[in-house]
């Protein structure tokens, strides 16, 4: 399981003061109103950054950040992502998962048949799609729906599906 959850990524700077424009990858941008600091992941380290301010803006959301002050000192921090511990994430409802924890699973059939691996996850308007790599080496799609995902066991890191006719 995933320590770290990622919540955005910074995609430009906003104004000169400092703020940045940040693309949510959370299901709800208004969290970013509760949060108090957030964990910048510069590729080479991860830097505690403190909330001082939060904006939106159309669907991003502008954060000004403790002690930085200048745009100067935010520009090199484009592109770079920001996460949250697992105690300052959303709490989850039953049968919800963090992406973070879903991504690596072992995919099984009913019959306990290895498929493969899930590998990432699509969010399409209706029902997220799940990306596998399967032992072949090909992609298989499967929507994320209780028709096609029987099972999760984030503990012991595997998936258990029905294949659906078409899918494969």
């Amino acid at each position: 399981m995933e320590d770290l959850l990622r919540v955005g990524v910074i995609s430009s700077t906003h104004g000169i003061r400092g703020e940045v424009k940040v693309y949510p990858t959370t299901d709800e941008k208004e969290r970013f109103l509760e949060l108090k600091e957030v964990i910048l992941d510069t590729g080479k380290e991860k830097r505690v950054l403190t909330i001082a301010g939060v904006k939106f803006f159309k669907n991003m959301v502008i954060l000004k950040f403790k002690g930085i002050d200048n745009i100067n000192d935010i520009e090199k921090y484009r592109q770079c992502e920001l996460f949250v511990t697992r105690e300052d994430a959303t709490p989850l409802e039953e049968d919800e998962y963090y992406f973070g924890d879903l991504i690596g699973l072992a995919v099984f059939d009913e019959e306990h048949k290895e498929i493969g691996r899930l590998t990432d996850i699509l969010e399409t308007g209706a029902n997220d799609v799940y990306v596998v790599k399967t032992v072949e080496g090909k992609e298989l799609l499967l929507p994320a729906i209780r028709d096609c995902i029987k099972e999760i066991d984030i503990e012991g890191q595997e998936m258990t599906v029905h294949i659906m006719e078409g899918l494969l």
